[in-house]
Order: C-alpha cells, then structure tokens, then sequence
C-alpha cells in the first residue's frame, strides 16, 4: 500500500509540474526516476535510467522516426507542396471551395510523403491561406481550415504518430500506417463536403466565384507536377501495403528519392540543410520523450499504480465499444493540455495493457483513439497545430481568429471520429489486405 501512494505522489507532483510549464520529457524522466529510487533504492533506479536511455532508442524501429519526418520536411523544401497545390488548383478552380478543397486535397496528398501534422498545418498556411483570401474567403474559415487539414498528414502514411504508437505498443507498424488510410481519407471527404454545405449557406464566406479561366491543357500539363508525390507515395505506401518492404525501409527509399529530386530541381545542397537540422531536433525531442515514458511506465508497475488501473477498468465491465469511447474522450480531453506525441508516451503504457486483456482489436483501437489524439491537436488553450499555423499566418491574423475558424471543421473530425468507432472495418479493412 505503501508503494502505492508513492506512485499515486508521482502523478500528482507530475501535474504540476506540466501546469508550471516544465517540458512533459523532464517531468516524466525526473517522477519516475524519484519514484523508482524511494522504491528500490537510488542505484537501482540509475541503472534503470541509464539502461533505459539506451535500450529504448538503440532498437532499429526507431529509425523510421527521423526518416520520415526528413521526407516531408524535404518535401516542404523542394517546393514539392507548392507545385501539388498548384496543379490541384487547376482543376478544382471553378468550383465553388474549390480553393478550400484544393487545400484539403493538397494536405492530403502532401501527407503520403509528410509524417507530421505540424509540418503539413505550417506549409499549407503559407502555401494556401493567402491565395485563399486574395479571391475573398473569410481568413478565420481560411487558417481554421488548414489548421484541421493538417491533421490527415498524420493518418495517411508515413505517420509519425502510427510509428510511436506501434513501437510502444509492439503492435505492427505496418498495419497501423495502412490503417490510417481510409480514416485519413474519410476526414478529406467531410471537410469538403463541409465546404459545399459552407458554399450553399454561407457563400459571402468562400468569397465570389473564380472567374479566371482555365483551359484543358493547362488542367493536363499541371499533372506533371504531381509526379514526385505521386512516386513518392507508391514506394512508401505501396512497399508497405504489397510486402515488399518494412515500414523503415520504405522511410529510407523515399528519403533518398525525394533527396535526389530537390537537389536536381533546387540545383543546391545548401537548401537540404535546414531540414536535416530540423528532422535531427524533433527526432531528439521524441527520443526524449519516450525515455521519460519508458522511466515514468516504470514507476506506474512498481508502485502497483498500472495492476490496480487494469482491474478497476476491467471491474467497470465496460463493452470494447465503451472502451474506445471513453479513452477517446480522455484524449479530446489531454488534448487541451498536451501535444499528440506527449499525450501517447504518457498514457499508452498505462491504459494498453487493459485493452490487450479485453481483447480489442488493436488496429481498430489505435487508429480510433489517434483519430482523438488529433481531434484534440486543435482544441485550445494548447492546440498546436493552431500554434504552429499562426507562427506563420499573416499579421491581420490573431490566435483567436485561428481557433474560432477551426471549430466547424473539429466538429467534423468528431464526426469523423463516430464513423472509425461505430464501422470497425474502416479501420481494419485495408489491414487485413496487406501481403503477410
């Protein structure tokens, strides 16, 4: 009982820790190594630090974290999302949203070669909401919609996200990056279909009609711009999907496809630079994280703190259904305080064990509560998508315009989020396809 309090103090002082603002990496290193030496002594917790911070970074897994936010960070660099904007544009140009589709349309398909919400959210910001507003939308409509569109970057192969989930759960990663296909393209068709709704309500808000023209062979000829995502995403998603290669060789393939094609179009190594220091520091910063994890999961075992949750869920009697419906909530919920991949490193040590003995279906579990984790990437005060839109966003736009412009299109990735829930298959469906 003892050693139980130690582990219910752990959480408490974790919490306030992360209200004063210390980085959610430190706390969870710093609780669970106190925790662990009040339990077992000091040096047996060093031992446990020291070997963690190894073992938990040394697997080869984990390789495929700091490919794939390369890629899309290369991506972003080489122009490769400017020109998928332009081409999609062309075609969808007389519609009415078509530039918001377009948008949508461009964050999806820069997101078969972008691992990271952020990094899609930031790009299109720059990339879209200008043209969006030089032809009249509503600049709240505008960066509220590319703050959300960002998210399907993260459920579409290659997904960050879906690869730390995999690694802490030892579940495929394979299947998890294929699972995220429909639910990524399902949150597509309900933004723009939101659009059309907007467009046929509230037209003053998408501006007035393009009247530029476009001809047919403009429309084909901007299809050559979409060649190198589209080669991209046939080596990543298509190598996973038939087999033929492991998520991490798929992340290194690309890497040196895309690599190769922004120095001959750039015709410069200089403007690979920044993305190989920016892919290094996030890389460290989710390394980081999972050490504080692994130490704080530690603690959770030895104080009796992770036993007692798993009988206290199970004695609730709570249907696979019910399960998924609570966690999501719980996610929404951290959503308003911590980023996607703090929110996995801190609860699924905790909570999956619990879902392993009920005997849910792992895919359709995780691709369920991801589909949360991102839901609550746009809700404030933290919302980091919004952050990260605004450090780009154009003077006249406020923080508040950004989070109020982003609550029609949470309400449809809540939607969005009933539909992964109530049709398993959406999730499963692909998965179960994948060459074994």
């Amino acid at each position: 009982m003892e050693y139980l309090w130690i582990g219910i103090l752990g959480i408490v002082v974790l919490l306030v820790m992360l209200v004063a603002g210390v980085h959610i990496a430190v706390a969870l290193g710093f609780v669970g190594f106190v925790g662990v030496a009040l339990i077992t002594g000091l040096g047996t917790s060093v031992y446990f630090l020291t070997t963690n911070a190894f073992y938990t970074v040394f697997r080869l897994e984990f390789v495929v974290i700091p490919l794939f936010v390369f890629v899309g960070l290369l991506a972003g660099t080489g122009g490769i999302s400017r020109d998928t904007y332009y081409a999609l544009s062309r075609w969808l140009n007389r519609v009415r949203g078509g530039l918001g589709i377009t948008t949508v349309a461009s964050c999806t398909a820069f997101g078969t070669v972008c691992g990271s919400s952020l990094v899609t959210a930031s790009v299109f910001a720059k990339v879209s909401c200008p043209e969006m507003r030089r032809y009249g939308y509503d600049k709240r409509l505008s960066y509220g919609l590319v703050s959300a569109a960002g998210n399907i970057g993260m459920l579409i192969p290659p997904s960050v996200l879906m690869v730390i989930y995999g690694i802490l759960t030892e579940e495929s990663i394979g299947q998890l990056l294929i699972g995220g296909i429909v639910p990524g393209l399902l949150l597509f068709v309900l933004y723009s279909v939101g659009l059309v709704l907007i467009g046929v309500r509230k037209p003053d808000l998408l501006g007035g009609r393009i009247t530029e023209k476009v001809t047919w062979r403009e429309r084909i000829t901007s299809l050559r711009l979409l060649w190198p995502i589209v080669l991209v995403a046939v080596i990543i998603i298509g190598g996973i999907f038939t087999g033929f290669c492991s998520a991490t060789e798929a992340g290194a393939v690309g890497v040196v496809v895309i690599f190769m094609l922004v120095i001959v179009s750039q015709r410069s190594i200089k403007v690979v630079m920044p993305a190989i220091s920016e892919a290094a520091w996030i890389s460290a910063m989710i390394f980081l994280l999972f050490i504080g994890a692994t130490m704080f999961a530690r603690l959770l075992m030895l104080s009796g703190i992770a036993p007692a949750l798993l009988n206290w869920v199970i004695g609730l009697g709570l249907s696979h259904v019910g399960m998924i419906i609570v966690m999501s909530m719980v996610y929404i919920a951290l959503g308003c305080l911590l980023d996607a991949t703090s929110m996995i490193c801190l609860t699924v040590p905790l909570i999956y064990p619990t879902v392993q003995l009920m005997g849910i279906d792992p895919i359709w579990y995780g691709i369920s509560v991801i589909f949360a984790i991102l839901a609550g990437s746009i809700t404030p005060p933290v919302g980091l998508n919004v952050y990260a839109v605004k450090g780009v966003a154009e003077p006249d736009v406020s923080l508040e315009d950004i989070f109020i412009g982003v609550m029609p299109w949470f309400l449809l990735t809540m939607v969005g989020l009933v539909l992964i829930i109530a049709f398993p298959v959406l999730s499963t469906v692909l998965p179960n396809m994948m060459v074994k």
